[in-house]
């Protein structure tokens, strides 16, 4: 994949939901709701706070989607995403408060 996104956006892949409840029913692909977060795939050179790696959550409306080379990313400005998730503490996606 070639792409840099301009002024102040990134790329991000969304990072794949739970097929299955917590009680084991499978839900198909057209009841699940498409996930509020993703992966940092490329940064515009504007843009210091994230870095391509990243695990960030973004509202549930907004960006872009686009297909490259067959793979769904979708396009945020910066202002849209709203953290980043920081799983180097204790290798959680919850809190570290240990």
């Amino acid at each position: 994949m070639n792409f840099t996104p301009l002024g102040k956006r990134v790329l991000i892949k969304r990072v794949d939901e739970e097929t299955k409840t917590a009680g084991g029913i499978i839900l198909p692909d057209n009841a699940k709701e498409k996930p509020l977060s993703g992966k940092v795939e490329a940064v515009s050179s504007e843009i210091t706070d994230i870095n391509k790696g990243d695990e960030v959550v973004f509202g549930k409306y907004t960006g872009t989607e686009i297909t490259l080379s067959g793979t769904e990313y979708l396009v945020l400005e910066l202002k849209d995403i709203l953290g980043v998730l920081n799983t180097s503490c204790c290798g959680s996606k919850t809190s570290c408060d240990s």
